[in-house]
């Protein structure tokens, strides 16, 4: 079967549509790393996105037949718009299922290539059924976004370029990974050509399908996703993507979102591209591979799959880059709530940039305050100025990693409450179409109120929300299950330290 995949890669109509991509060299991340760097630039195709490469493989070689019928397919973002482009290059009639929440600017550009375009369903996997549904009433060919065998070749034609592009030996070679397609393509190529060079894949830690798939023998259907990557939010992996992975992906790298924030850096400085979160993902499990394994004057290609980021995350990506790169600390630090002790404070820190100060009166004793500290020799400088502090008798809390302080209290004002009683506190993820919040509160009803609200649109399909309500003890079990049946993603804070800190 993988002899069968060299031959399906090399007659790839892909040209077509796709560029052959080029291979740069990334000089900042090379030099910082020890190791050359090189990132493969999809991200340059005219979609912005590798996906043009399997979609118009997959419709160019169904039987005319079927083709003059039309196709169909599901997606919130980059497949669609292979689709939609492959779809008008070959004259054919697409239909393009996206859920509601999908961001206006991909509906709109999907639109502009001349596909039909139909909102349904707020997640991937229900305009996935209704695409399925609609392929069977009006007989169109629905084009897998990765498990399909001609899509397969399609992306392993990027593969094929690495090696044109690079005949000297290569360490390995990082691919961001979803449903598989792409690194199942670009596995079956070297893995028979190349055999030394490593297949390492990459995923979100919210979102380790193949990871996990690979760890226990069998494809897994995750219980949820996250969304950051929304490139790569795979509950399940494909049936023949996880063949091919079984048997020639070396392993799969899981990191998390600060990592791929500081990885979007890393690529735009050497680039001035703009990658999106899944794009970068390669990115930022090469350099954990690095430090992991020490590597020093190896050959390393990534993948930068993609740059179709809306605008309005931005934001996000700069607040998150930061502590990615091990270039922030969070702290809770306790000072004397008197004159004088924030300088007494600062001396203490000495001569480092505060990017964050926040502070409000709640005790006529002990004041604790929120602080973002810039390092400039990550976790070792952290660490020093903790145990600096703490032998000042300062009692401090590091909130580095906390995702609570991270995504919602540092942007909070108000500070606690003494007169909240029964208070418990969630993170939850809303869709992010007009009515949810409202759906939310009517599900809630008027049984329990709400006593805190932090919400911050991210230009993601969900929205990250901080909850207080107010449950006394004996409805406890009964809003649980309320909460359940709501079935939006959510994860109880109450415990969290920094709740009980700076809101409780």
């Amino acid at each position: 079967m993988a002899r069968d995949y060299l031959e399906c890669i090399l007659n790839a109509r892909v040209y077509d549509v796709a560029v052959e991509s080029r291979l740069d060299r990334a000089p900042m991340l090379s030099a910082r790393l020890g190791n050359a760097v090189y990132l493969k630039r999809e991200d340059l195709q005219s979609v912005f996105s590798f996906k043009l490469r399997g979609a118009y493989n997959k419709i160019f070689h169904l039987d005319p037949a079927l083709r003059a019928k039309g196709v169909i397919a599901a997606s919130a973002g980059n497949h669609a718009q292979g689709v939609a482009l492959a779809a008008r290059r070959l004259d054919v009639q697409a239909v393009i299922v996206m859920p509601r929440t999908t961001p206006p600017i991909k509906v709109r550009a999907v639109i502009s290539l001349g596909a039909r375009t139909l909102l349904h369903g707020d997640t991937y996997d229900e305009a996935y059924a209704h695409a399925q549904e609609l392929a069977r009433a009006e007989d169109l060919s629905f084009i897998h976004p990765y498990d399909d065998a001609d899509v397969i070749a399609g992306q392993g034609t990027i593969g094929m370029e690495i090696a044109r592009q690079h005949p000297d030996p290569i360490e390995a070679i990082f691919v961001p990974v979803g449903g598989g397609g792409l690194i199942a393509g670009i596995a079956a190529w070297f893995k028979q050509l190349r055999p030394a060079v490593k297949i390492i894949g990459v995923e979100p830690d919210d979102a380790p399908s193949m990871h996990e798939a690979l760890r226990k023998g069998r494809r897994v259907t995750l219980n949820m996703v996250g969304i950051f990557a929304d490139g790569v939010a795979v509950r399940q992996v494909g049936k023949e993507t996880f063949r091919i992975a079984r048997k020639y992906v070396d392993e799969v790298i899981i990191v998390d979102t600060d990592e791929i924030c500081a990885a979007i850096k890393d690529i735009y400085d050497d680039t001035r591209a703009m990658s999106e979160p899944a794009g970068a993902l390669a990115v930022a499990g090469l350099k954990r591979y690095v430090e992991r394994e020490g590597l020093r004057d190896r050959d390393l290609v990534a993948i930068n799959s993609g740059a179709n980021i809306n605008f309005d995350r931005l934001r996000h990506v700069a607040e998150r880059a930061e502590l990615g790169e091990r270039a922030e600390a969070l702290l809770a630090v306790t000072i004397p709530e008197k004159k004088g002790s924030f300088r007494r404070f600062c001396r203490a820190i000495g001569k480092r940039s505060i990017t964050e100060f926040n502070y409000r009166y709640s005790d006529p004793t002990d004041a604790t305050i929120f602080a973002g500290i810039h390092l400039t020799r990550g976790d070792e400088e952290r660490d020093k100025i903790i145990c600096g502090l703490q032998s000042k008798g300062y009692p401090v809390l590091d909130m580095t990693d906390n995702e609570m302080a991270k995504l919602h209290v540092r942007h909070m004002v108000g500070g606690s409450s003494t007169s909240v009683g029964d208070e418990v506190v969630y993170r939850f993820e809303f869709p992010e179409r007009p009515g949810a919040l409202m759906e939310f509160l009517t599900a809630l009803g008027e049984t329990w109120n709400i006593s805190l609200f932090h919400y911050r649109n991210h230009g993601a399909a969900y929205g990250r929300v901080l909850a207080g309500i107010q449950i006394p003890e004996p409805d406890r079990a009964t809003f649980r299950a309320t909460l359940k049946s709501i079935g939006y993603p959510c994860w109880e804070e109450t415990d969290n330290p920094v709740y009980r800190l700076f809101l409780g």
